[in-house]
């Protein structure tokens, strides 16, 4: 399980102290699909990155699995299992897409296994195994080589910052497909995404509602999106909660 204990985050803009993240209380089950989401400039994306640890909150305690994570390095926080997706993909200029398997593995891959993760999320091994991660691949593809490195690396908990961000819609369906197919199979990993198209949240096994740094509504997925949706919009109704 992961616990978030009076967390705030501040930043300092031009001089003045900003309140990202409000002392928020949180906790996250394991063997769920969770979708956080929320206005922009919430502090969703924040809070993913305090999650992860590529900020430190400025007070509170992040535990995992009875542990305090707080103090450690996104490395050491890796090393725990916890895998992160950046909203934008890093290109890797020099990098094929087997090698990046491999990394994310943390270990020597068969073909056959570098293929079989390929595979998982949507893209023909042969097409793609040996291209460079570089500029010649879509935004959804590179998207969907990241998920497959997550995949590689077998995480416990598994972060996705806005998914959705930069691709195109036929590459979104397909992400959607596999974020569906990846609840459907979750056993022993947690599913955390940053998201608020409704395709995501329908699929969602618990939804977390966050506006100015503070959980506005957490519940079963189907109950709480039947709250913030009424006959709106998903990303009309998180609008409405600034």
């Amino acid at each position: 399980m992961l616990e978030l204990q009076n967390i705030s985050f501040d930043v300092d803009e031009n001089g003045t102290n900003k309140e990202i993240i409000r002392h928020l209380d949180l906790k996250i089950e394991d063997h769920k699909f969770v979708v956080i989401t929320g206005p922009n400039g919430g502090g969703k994306s924040t809070l993913a990155k305090l999650i992860v640890g590529i900020e430190r909150p400025t007070e509170g305690r992040i535990i995992l699995d009875g542990e305090d994570i707080t103090d450690l390095s996104i490395t050491e926080r890796a090393n725990k299992g916890i895998g992160y997706a950046f909203q934008q993909p890093v290109r890797f200029k020099g990098i094929r897409v087997v090698d990046l398997l491999k990394i994310a593995a943390g270990k020597s891959l068969k073909f056959s296994e570098a293929c079989d993760y390929l595979s998982e999320v949507g893209l023909c091994a042969k097409d793609y195994i040996y291209r460079e991660v570089n500029a010649s691949l879509s935004g959804g593809e590179l998207k969907r080589i990241e998920i497959a490195t997550v995949l590689a690396r077998k995480t416990r908990l598994s972060v996705f910052d806005e998914p959705e961000a930069g691709i195109d819609l036929w590459s979104f369906q397909n992400l959607t497909r596999i974020f569906e197919r990846m609840r459907k199979e979750i056993t022993d990993s947690t599913v955390v995404v940053i998201s608020h198209q409704e395709r995501i949240l329908k699929i969602a096994d618990e939804i977390i509602v966050l506006a100015d740094g503070r959980i506005q509504m957490q519940g079963p997925g189907s109950e709480v999106l039947q709250k913030i949706m009424g006959t709106e919009s998903a990303v009309d109704t998180c609008d409405r909660l600034r």
